[in-house]
C-alpha cells in the first residue's frame, strides 16, 4: 500500500489578513496496488504532454491552484478507476485552541491531524509494506519529528510483519503527489469557497471526509 499525503489552506490564524484561510485540509490518496500507481503516472504524464506543455510553456507538474477545470477533467479521464481511495480531514481553524496557534502548537496540530486521518485506513489490508509519501516542504527537524510521531502512533495498528516507510519527496518528481494535490484542492474549495465543480467529478472515490472541530 502506498499513501500520498498533501494539504491545502494554511495554518495561519490572523483572520484579518485576506489570504488567511478559514479551513485547513489534509488529504490522503491511498493506492492499493501497482496498477493504480501506474495509472496516476500515465495520467499525469499524458496531461502534461497534451494539455500543458508546448513551445511557450513547460510545466513540470500539475497543481490544483493553477490547473483549469477542463484540464482536471482530462486528467481524471486518463487514470485508472480502481485500486485507490481518498481520505480527507477538514480543520475548522476558528475553533482551534490558543495554545495550538503558536509555532510549536501548529506542528503538533499538523502531526495530530495526519495521524487522525491515517487511523481511518484499514491497515490490516496493507499488503507487504506501507509507504507514506509526502511533499518535501518541512525542514530536517520537522521531518524527524513528524516521522517519529507517526511511526509511534501507527505501529500498533499495523500487523507485526508489515513495515512502515515514510519519505518526503519533491512533488514535481512524483505523480502520486501531484494527483493528491489536485484532489485535496478540490475538497478545500468545497469547504472554503463553496465551489464543488471539480470535487463532484471524483466525489465517489472519497471514503472518509470529516470536519474536525466542526
Amino acid at each position: 500500500m502506498i499513501i500520498f499525503l498533501d494539504e491545502s489552506g494554511d495554518l495561519g490564524f490572523d483572520f484579518s489578513k485576506p489570504k488567511t484561510s478559514g479551513k485547513f485540509v489534509i488529504t490522503l490518496l491511498v493506492c492499493e496496488n501497482a496498477e493504480a500507481i501506474e495509472g496516476f503516472r500515465r495520467g499525469v504524464r499524458r496531461t502534461l504532454k497534451n494539455k500543458l506543455n508546448n513551445r511557450k510553456n513547460k510545466s513540470q507538474e500539475l497543481k490544483g491552484t493553477n490547473t483549469t477545470q477542463v484540464i482536471k477533467e482530462y486528467f481524471y479521464r486518463h487514470i485508472s478507476s480502481d485500486g485507490w481511495q481518498i481520505y480527507s480531514v477538514i480543520l475548522n481553524k476558528s475553533r482551534v485552541y490558543d495554545n495550538l496557534r503558536t509555532k510549536l502548537g501548529k506542528k503538533k496540530l499538523y502531526n495530530f491531524l495526519a495521524r487522525f486521518l491515517l487511523e481511518k485506513i484499514d491497515l490490516s489490508k496493507a499488503g507487504n509494506t506501507v509507504n507514506l509519501i509526502m511533499d518535501r516542504c518541512k525542514n530536517k527537524e520537522e521531518i524527524k519529528d513528524f516521522n517519529s510521531y507517526v511511526e509511534n502512533q501507527l505501529q500498533g495498528l499495523l500487523p507485526l510483519d508489515i513495515p512502515l516507510f515514510i519519505t518526503h519527496e519533491l512533488s514535481h518528481n512524483n505523480s502520486g503527489l501531484q494527483a493528491v494535490d489536485l484532489f485535496c484542492w478540490g475538497i478545500f474549495r468545497k469547504h472554503e469557497g463553496e465551489d464543488e465543480e471539480w470535487y463532484r467529478v471524483y466525489q465517489s472515490a472519497i471514503v472518509y471526509e470529516g470536519e474536525y472541530l466542526k
